[in-house]
Parts: C-alpha cells; sequence; structure tokens
C-alpha cells in the first residue's frame, strides 16, 4: 500500500498527543465542507438505484454529458488501467502515486515525466488565474506539440498537480488530447482539486473520444470519507467501465448525499471565493516565516525545502500534521478551520522558523 496523507491516528500515537488535540493539515480537504444533513432511513434500507438522479446532478455541476459515479476517484485510477492492453503511459511526477502504481501493476510500461515548477501564488487573483497563467509545457510532454503523439499512448495528468499545483493551459490539455486521440490514445486528467476554478476544467469536453476527467467530492466539498467519485468520458467507455465495476459501485446514502451537495449550487458560490482568500492567507503566513510556497492550489500550500523533515517533525511535536514528501523534500500544508487554528499554526511556525 502506498503512503497518503490523513494517517492522524498514526501520528497520535507516535507522538504521544490525543487524537482531539491535533491540527490536521496533511490531507488538502476543505476543512469547513458541505453540511451533511440528517437522512431518511430509506437511504440504507435499499439497494442503491442508478436512475436516481445522481447522474443528472453530477452532469449539471460538472458541465458534462456523461458521468459515472464511483466508489471515489480512486476507483477509477485502479480500474481504469484494466480497459487496456499494455501500452506506454507517462505520468507526470512527483505526482499523486496511486496513478502510476496503478497503470503498473496492470502491465503497462510507465514514464515518469518530470514535473515542472509549480506556480507561486501571490493573493486570491494569482491563485484564480493560475490555470491561464499556466507553467510552459513540460519538456518531455512537449514531443507531443511536435507532432511526436507515438512518444505515449496514455498520458495521466493531474490538475492542478498533487502537490506541486502545477497547472497547464486548457487549450494546450486539448491540442495534447487531440494527437493522442487521433491514434486510440488516453489522456486522462485528475481534477479532484479543480473545484473551486470550474472554468479551467475540461469536463465539458469529456464526451470526446481519448479524454476522460476524474472528479471528486472528497476534496471541495469536504467528504473524503463518503468515498464518492466521477468519472466523465465518452458513454461507451463509461459502458464498459460500469460492466468492470459491477453493481452497486457507490452505497445509497453516499449517492442521497452526493445528489444533494451536487445541487446546492449557493454553497458552492459561497465555498469558492472563501477557500481562494484562504489559500491566499496561507501562503502569505508561510512566506512570513521564511517558507515560501513553489506551489499550490485553492486547498493546499506547498513548500521544498531540505528542512521539510526537520520541520515536519517541529510541528508533530506541537500536534500539528502536515504531509512529508522525501523527493523533493516538501511539505504540504492544508488549510485551517477556524480563527484558533490559524492563530495555533502561526504560533507554531514562529517557534521553529529559522
Amino acid at each position: 500500500m502506498l503512503e497518503h496523507g490523513g494517517r492522524l491516528r498514526r501520528a497520535a500515537v507516535e507522538y504521544g498527543i490525543p487524537l482531539a488535540e491535533w491540527l490536521d493539515l496533511s490531507t488538502g480537504i476543505n476543512p469547513n465542507g458541505w453540511p451533511v444533513p440528517t437522512l431518511p432511513p430509506l437511504v440504507w434500507q435499499r439497494l442503491p438505484e442508478d436512475d436516481d438522479g445522481l447522474s443528472e446532478a453530477a452532469c449539471a455541476y460538472y458541465g458534462a454529458r456523461h458521468a459515472l459515479a464511483v466508489a471515489g476517484s480512486q476507483a477509477a485510477i485502479q480500474a481504469l488501467p484494466l480497459l487496456r492492453a499494455p501500452c506506454r503511459v507517462g505520468v507526470v511526477a512527483p505526482g499523486y502515486a496511486e496513478h502510476a502504481h496503478a497503470w503498473a501493476k496492470a502491465g503497462h510500461e510507465v514514464v515518469d515525466i518530470p514535473a515542472g515548477a509549480g506556480l507561486h501564488p501571490q493573493g486570491a487573483r494569482r491563485i484564480r488565474k493560475a490555470a491561464e497563467a499556466a507553467t510552459t509545457p513540460l519538456p518531455a510532454i512537449a514531443a507531443l506539440d511536435r507532432g511526436q503523439a507515438r512518444s505515449y499512448d496514455v498520458l495521466v495528468l493531474i490538475h492542478p498537480n498533487n502537490p506541486t499545483g502545477q497547472t497547464y493551459a486548457p487549450a494546450t490539455l486539448l491540442a495534447w488530447h487531440e494527437r493522442l486521440a487521433a491514434r486510440g490514445g488516453w489522456l486522462v486528467i485528475d481534477e479532484a482539486f479543480m473545484d473551486a476554478t470550474p472554468e479551467f476544467s475540461l469536463a465539458a469536453h469529456a464526451h470526446l473520444p481519448g479524454l476522460i476527467v476524474l472528479r471528486s467530492l472528497g476534496k471541495f466539498f469536504g467528504l473524503a470519507g463518503a468515498r464518492v467519485g466521477f468519472v466523465l468520458a465518452e458513454a461507451a467507455l463509461l459502458e464498459r467501465l460500469h460492466d468492470l465495476l459491477g453493481p452497486w459501485a457507490l452505497n445509497g446514502p453516499a449517492r442521497h448525499i452526493a445528489t444533494l451537495t451536487l445541487r446546492d449550487t449557493a454553497w458552492q458560490d459561497a465555498a469558492r471565493p472563501k477557500l481562494i482568500a484562504a489559500a491566499a492567507r496561507l501562503a502569505d503566513v508561510l512566506a512570513h516565516h521564511g517558507l515560501p510556497p513553489s506551489g499550490g492550489s485553492a486547498l493546499f500550500q506547498r513548500v521544498e525545502t531540505p528542512r521539510a523533515n526537520e520541520i515536519h517533525a517541529a510541528l508533530a511535536r506541537r500536534g500539528i500534521l502536515t504531509r512529508l514528501f522525501e523527493h523533493p523534500a516538501s511539505l504540504r500544508f492544508g488549510l485551517p478551520g477556524t480563527a484558533s487554528e490559524w492563530a495555533r499554526l502561526d504560533a507554531a511556525l514562529a517557534k521553529i522558523s529559522p
């Protein structure tokens, strides 16, 4: 099993600090998520039904033509490699490691594509315009722009990237997709952190053959425990994926919550600017303490520093959990959720600043 953030119970044991006393900034999940109401008893008593309105709600929210609900985007990450014969797959690294792991496990040749530097957010406006001011195409991927689409059969990107925050111009992504699709290839885009800036999503184009967009309710909506994700793609591919996953891939209570969540436009419209402002604030706090972010999104900031392990441990001793990465040495900070949590992080950083 690969290492992930959110291992709070393990940290509580390791550092001898009770679970309730931790500030968990390791996951990049909205700390002020969608308020889940009391569920009607019926959703616990009946088998899930595909015609309950969830697919329609997802299509309306994402602006897509077709959507398949799955048990978190992780389910799709593991299943998609099984729908292709062994081929050459380019995966941007560093990134969410489950992508490369799943393709390699299914017998594909996986090639790591070094990620470029993430964008350094300079306030809310810069974060919101990150995709518009996207980084230069990566050298290893730029071959697609030179007409050498045979470099890969499948290209997997995370947009914005986790953990670097790297973004790409939508027009560039569509151009890469066109070159891949022309020879039966796929462009797979994991948009788990896209919800705060939906105007930069490729969801509206996901009906095109060879373009697969993954979305999740875990990050923006703060519903990671519900394990709800969606695959947006052409209808024929979704049918194959549905057959592979089998019936009842998503439980009834999760389907009910997801439908309500996706239809709550008032909450969504209020949450986006709050998250963007919080991300800018977090970037400023980190920079103030000598830890300027090298990239980030509306839900996290990443600091690349040779002191990553030292800082991670120092914060953990104070009951603050961050996500530690070793290659390259870096830390990912999620958003504090309350005024007291912001003050606690600021005070802790002040004590360990160089």
